[in-house]
């Protein structure tokens, strides 16, 4: 048996003259969360669709839970759960309505047993009679959950699926996610929120249908190759202003009441920073390149395609 869930190699997607994916490599390791980030129509989740067989390439082979991504697409399709960023329930159903419904679709035995344990699983049982429609934003993306879970799926396919949602249901939402993990699900997640994607334990960054990278999330910074440095103080503004054309500089972002200050040349960076470190009020020092700064980095460097 492999030990990957999915295993691509040369996938390639057109639509017309455009080519949305083109030559798309991948191994996802089971029980594996992975996020795939990129700007918005970068081809993410036209690739998570061909790696799982709900999609044909044009070019490219590949399996996914050990079945052909081309000749076995039935047996993928029934061992996958896929939540959409938009609520997709019926909303003039109850939560026991929808779930039902989900069982039925999926042609599940013991329909009502397997159902009374979702709403177990998911703390929704108090809420069984309630028509969807009227749950909280955290409420109804548990039920996709339950719902897209029903099955017991090999692979289940997120899309964007915190958004919109308060803290604590994403925080509460994500510990459902890495449970199902823990059971050897593996997870592959669609996004461009930061706080999804250092959810994840692999991602793998997408721009216009090509993969810039793709490793362990506590890879990533190291893999972009910034340098950073901190700028605190009071009055940042013209700091910033100064810094954000000098030579040296790659990238400047704020967080909260510091600036991260990045450049791929540390030389020309430090450089660029040697006037602030005696300025009275400011205080520079060395930080850690973190996922958020590879992340705008590297949306910076794809923005307005190829």
């Amino acid at each position: 048996m492999s030990e990957y869930a999915i295993e691509v190699q040369g996938l390639t997607k057109r639509f017309g003259d455009k080519t949305v994916v083109d030559d798309f490599n991948m191994q996802v390791p089971k029980g594996a969360i992975y996020g795939f980030l990129g700007p918005n129509g970068s081809g993410k989740t036209t690739t998570i669709r061909m790696m799982c067989g709900l999609l044909t390439p044009d070019e490219g082979q590949g399996t996914a839970l050990g079945y052909d991504i081309r000749t076995q697409t039935r047996a993928i399709k029934a061992r996958v759960g896929y939540m959409t960023q938009r609520f997709s329930l019926y909303e003039d159903m109850s939560v026991r309505e929808n779930l039902e419904f989900m069982a039925r679709l999926h042609a599940l035995k013991d329909r009502k047993a397997v159902v009374n344990a979702a709403l177990e699983e998911y703390d929704l049982t108090p809420r069984a009679k309630q028509l969807t429609g009227q749950l909280s934003g955290g409420w109804k993306q548990r039920v996709a959950l339950a719902a897209a879970s029903l099955h017991n799926p090999g692979l289940l396919l997120l899309d964007e699926p915190t958004a919109g949602v308060d803290p604590k249901a994403r925080r509460d939402f994500w510990d459902r996610i890495r449970k199902l993990a823990a059971k050897g699900v593996t997870v592959l997640v669609s996004t461009h929120y930061m706080d999804e994607a250092v959810q994840c334990d692999f991602i793998a960054f997408i721009a216009y249908g090509h993969k810039l990278i793709d490793a362990p999330a506590s890879d990533i910074p190291a893999a972009v190759g910034l340098t950073t440095w901190r700028i605190e103080g009071r009055n940042l503004a013209p700091v910033y202003e100064a810094l954000k054309t000098a030579s040296g500089v790659d990238q400047i972002a704020r967080f909260g009441s510091a600036i991260h200050v990045s450049g791929k040349d540390p030389e020309q960076l430090e450089a660029a920073l040697a006037p602030y470190r005696e300025q009275d009020g400011l205080e520079v020092s060395p930080a850690k390149t973190g996922l958020e700064e590879a992340f705008i980095y590297l949306m910076t460097g794809t923005e307005g395609g190829q």
